[in-house]
């Protein structure tokens, strides 16, 4: 018993990934950092609802409604949302008002609730209708490419679309890739040496800055819920 989740790559550039998870018997979890946005949608005691959830730069302690289904798009880093800023969302998030089992309401108009099987064609929808947007500098920035701007330039766009700073982005992407490893039963020295930290000391504090979680913990799968695949 506890939070089954269940996850899947995207071959959408718009989109990382779709995952769908039931909640058993428990009411909390550890949240990992992470650096993108998302739309997330739930059911629990006959009643739906939707949220835009936003980047998170540290671990924390989540509620988890028991009980509860969930179908979650978690978009790439660079995309934004029109309507709503994305340094805005950073550690929180907003629910949408007026969800129904069948729709929600997004930007004034209201859109067919997704299945795991069709977020993509939900995201179509809204970058058709230019409700979720992208900032091309970020994208060539995030493929290695260097802009013809100045470094503060790259910095302030980055941010207006992320709601973070490159090097937020780096580490935290470090630490979700450092803990998927231990989990998967790498020792914490093979990680140190793969992901170019100085030494096992650093890890640890990545560790306990993103992903509430020790190498220890991570190996053994100790310490309870937690939502490490999203």
């Amino acid at each position: 018993m506890g939070l089954r989740f269940d996850t899947r790559e995207s071959d959408s550039p718009w989109v990382d990934i779709v995952w769908t998870c039931t909640s058993e018997q428990v009411t909390a979890m550890t949240s990992v950092a992470g650096a993108r946005w998302g739309l997330v949608f739930w059911e629990q005691g006959g009643r739906a609802h939707a949220a835009v959830t936003g980047p998170e730069t540290r671990t924390s302690t989540a509620p988890v409604p028991e009980g509860a289904t969930f179908t979650g798009i978690e978009f790439a880093v660079g995309t934004s949302l029109r309507i709503v800023a994305t340094p805005s969302l950073v550690d929180g998030g907003v629910e949408l008002p007026g969800t129904t089992s069948r729709t929600f309401r997004l930007d004034g108009t209201r859109w067919a609730t997704p299945g795991p099987d069709d977020a993509e064609a939900l995201v179509g929808s809204l970058v058709r209708a230019g409700i979720v947007v992208r900032d091309p500098l970020v994208a060539d920035v995030l493929r290695g490419h260097l802009p013809d701007v100045s470094g503060r330039t790259v910095e302030r766009r980055f941010r207006a679309a992320t709601g973070l700073t490159r090097g937020a982005v780096r580490q935290i992407e470090r630490a979700r890739t450092a803990a998927e490893l231990l989990a998967g039963g790498d020792p914490a020295a093979d990680v140190v040496a793969k992901l170019d930290y100085f030494d096992e000391p650093h890890l640890a504090r990545a560790l306990r800055s993103y992903v509430g979680r020790t190498a220890g913990q991570l190996r053994d799968g100790a310490g309870g819920a937690i939502a490490l695949d999203l």
